[in-house]
């Protein structure tokens, strides 16, 4: 029996090293180490290819994956037409909420500017094909070419805006089909459980892609350049914890319930999602605790799996902060218009950004590659830490649409109030903890 504890200790560690977190925090400290003793062998062109080579997979995924997630989203919401003024609050919240956390990372990137002093440039060759681009396109070029001339095309040339544009008119085409597009609607939801597997074997490479990424922005800016990426991580964890305690903390309270005690009621799925990366791990065991608190199962049913596609308050505030701080990095000032029509593309790419590791980095580049194709190559700055920012964008995204299906079942009227204190009132009992752990 003693023989067994040690073996049983080298399994353990043995497992952790096989968790993806482990590998890219191995591979983020081992590129930054290689980038600061050996900084000619770490600006290589194949140390650098790692980076970028990793970059390209994740933009091979983005226009299959907005179309299969924006379609899915619009087009389940007709099978909830029994209850469909629930729909139309809880999309209402969403675009509110979701507004109020995309303004909170532009204003928080504006007064803190994290990429600030980053010392160093995007390689001028890889830039200038994407500036080029950007100056010979004027304000007419830009609306018509959201205009595709095939499907095809649009997919083909990865264009995000087309992307957009095809799959929201596909979405309501096939809502408006009803019964008779329920076979197609089910193969577009299995085309986007294969996408995410395609998705789950990419991220895979994700710590050589960080090593390759770091080891290169050390070695390439010196390392000083690690504080300004240090800042950025701070900053968003900041900024993540302010958009819940004040603005979701304000929602609760108006709704008449404590956003503190609604988090130690989760901390078990929680603690899932800080595991893994990902709120949909948690999904099953949210939407059981939800009945539980007070929520009505429609309100349930309908909120929360909407929510995975519309609401991602985390994702949201990321996506305006990383993508200031590059623009800060890279010497790019980006004007008053460039920063509105930032709110209103990461509002539409966000939509693609369902709950899956890697998934915000995904519509990060969706998002920079529409607001300044010249911010592109800016992405490989923020990819050795994107790994640690996964998790808090997780954690915010499942809180959001936790606190949304409280506040949506209190708005329609079908909220239990004596549920709702009783099962605040007290700490999560053991049954809870083990329906969350192996539901994960």
């Amino acid at each position: 029996m003693t023989a067994k504890s040690p073996a049983s200790s080298a399994h353990r560690s043995n497992w952790s090293l096989r968790t993806l977190y482990v590998q890219v925090l191995l591979a983020v400290a081992l590129g930054a180490l290689l980038g600061w003793l050996a900084p000619h062998a770490a600006t290589n062109d194949w140390v650098k290819a790692l980076g970028e080579g990793f970059i390209k997979l994740i933009k091979m995924v983005i226009a299959p994956i907005i179309f299969c997630t924006i379609v899915s989203g619009i087009a389940h919401i007709s099978e909830a037409r029994k209850v469909g003024r629930i729909a139309v609050k809880a999309l209402l919240y969403f675009e509110i909420i979701s507004s109020f956390a995309l303004v909170i990372g532009l204003a928080v990137g504006n007064l803190v500017r994290p990429g600030a002093g980053f010392s160093g440039t995007a390689d001028p060759a890889a830039v200038a094909g994407y500036l080029k681009q950007a100056e010979a396109q004027h304000s007419v070029d830009f609306f018509l070419n959201i205009i595709p001339d095939s499907a095809v095309g649009a997919f083909a040339r990865g264009d995000v805006l087309q992307v957009l544009l095809f799959s929201i008119l596909f979405g309501f085409a096939l809502m408006a089909l009803g019964q008779r597009g329920h076979v197609l609607l089910a193969l577009i939801d299995d085309l986007a459980h294969a996408i995410f597997g395609v998705i789950a074997i990419v991220m895979k490479a994700a710590p050589i892609g960080a090593f390759g990424a770091m080891a290169y922005t050390v070695g390439k800016y010196g390392p000083q350049s690690l504080g300004n990426l240090a800042g950025l991580v701070a900053t968003f964890y900041l900024t993540s914890a302010l958009f819940v305690i004040v603005v979701l903390g304000a929602v609760a309270r108006i709704a008449g319930f404590s956003i503190f005690r609604f988090l130690n009621y989760i901390k078990a799925e929680l603690l899932i999602v800080l595991g893994t990366s990902s709120s949909e791990s948690a999904l099953p065991a949210l939407m059981e605790k939800l009945e539980r608190l007070g929520c009505s199962k429609p309100v349930v049913g309908l909120v929360v799996p909407t929510g995975y596609s519309f609401n991602l308050d985390g994702t949201n505030i990321y996506m305006t902060l990383a993508t200031l701080f590059i623009a800060q990095a890279m010497g790019v000032d980006l004007t008053f218009g460039q920063q509105m029509t930032i709110l209103g593309v990461a509002m539409l790419t966000s939509k693609g950004a369902s709950g899956i590791t890697g998934a915000g980095f995904v519509t990060l580049a969706a998002t920079l590659a529409v607001i300044s194709p010249a911010l592109v190559p800016g992405m490989a700055i923020v990819l050795g830490v994107d790994k640690f920012m996964s998790e808090c964008r997780a954690l915010t995204n499942i809180i959001g649409n936790g606190v949304a299906t409280i506040v949506v079942s209190w708005w329609e009227g079908e909220l239990d109030r004596g549920k709702l204190s009783e099962a605040l009132a007290r700490n999560v009992d053991a049954s809870d903890v083990t329906t969350g752990i192996t539901t994960g």
